[in-house]
């Protein structure tokens, strides 16, 4: 009867253990994401901005050596990360995969036009800098008119500046929670033990004595969860390196990544110490009838 009920007690201590560790790597792993959100917040910004389309339409009997000419302007200026010259017949190919069907064949003509496609630097895609660059463009010959989705491009601008303000707002009402629940989560889990530390207190056990088993444990639950938020991170990283390599995962993202691994094992540890200590400072601080009855 004895053994079983020592089997029993370790089957929920075991229990306990697990829960808490679960717990605690959920709340890491929901802070990890949202710290990576702000890592990556700026650079899909970036990606968006420097992929709106941009096209400067040249005059239909514009010379191939004029256009390499002003390509080669283009490509010197600083507000320009890339530029694709696109002729009458490219663009004739492009539209009839786009279509389905020969359109030339049907018209009897092509009157499509030749152009230049361009793609800026994110720095010089805000509305005035974009405008400045249109008319400098524009002073040019052989340029007919400059195109792109004003619409859009204002659009962009607004929403990574609203997106940026609001993910720094939920970032730290985000770690706020995570500490609560951190902190909580330790609570209750000394709170199931207060009759051991009563014990102990009896046997005249002193406050570091008691301590020192629930720091260590905290210490080991912490970083246990860590490793377990980490490892999870890790893997939502490699698979959506798999389907965006452009975005995420790049050479130049591994420090920043490794930032984000070390805060979590900060937070899980530190925290979960902290909490540790405090909760039991409260249990051993109590009178021995209060800690029995709580």
């Amino acid at each position: 009867m004895i053994q079983e009920d020592e089997k029993y007690q370790k089957r929920r201590l075991r229990s306990s253990h697990i829960t808490t560790v679960l717990s605690i790597s959920l709340v890491l792993f929901l802070l990890g994401l949202q710290a990576l959100m702000l890592v990556y917040s700026h650079k899909i910004s970036t990606y968006v901005k420097e992929n709106i389309g941009f096209t400067v339409i040249l005059k239909e009997f514009t010379r191939e050596q004029d256009v390499l000419e002003l390509k080669t302007i283009l490509d010197s200026t600083d507000a320009v990360k890339s530029t694709r010259y696109i002729s009458k017949e490219e663009a004739a190919k492009e539209l009839t995969n786009d279509l389905g069907e020969d359109f030339v064949q049907f018209l009897g003509f092509n009157p499509l036009l030749p152009s230049i496609e361009v793609k800026l630097h994110a720095d010089y895609t805000q509305n005035d800098s974009i405008a400045d660059f249109e008319s400098q463009i524009k002073r040019y010959h052989n340029v007919k008119e400059v195109y792109y989705e004003k619409d859009l491009v204002s659009l962009v601008n607004d929403n990574v500046k609203t997106i940026s303000f609001w993910l720094l707002i939920i970032s730290a009402l985000v770690l706020f929670i995570a500490i609560m629940l951190i902190n909580n989560t330790m609570r209750l889990l000394i709170y199931s033990k207060r009759l051991i530390i009563n014990s102990m207190q009896l046997v005249g056990a002193t406050s570091a004595f008691i301590r020192k088993p629930f720091l260590i444990n905290g210490l080991v639950q912490g970083g246990i969860a860590a490793l377990v938020a980490s490892t999870f991170l890790g893997a939502l990283l490699w698979y959506l390196h798999t389907q965006i390599p452009d975005v995420i995962g790049g050479s130049n993202d591994w420090i920043a990544l490794s930032m984000v691994f070390i805060l979590l094992i900060c937070i899980g540890v530190i925290f979960t110490v902290i909490s540790a200590f405090f909760a039991v400072n409260k249990f051993i601080k109590m009178r021995n009838t209060d800690s029995i009855h709580q």
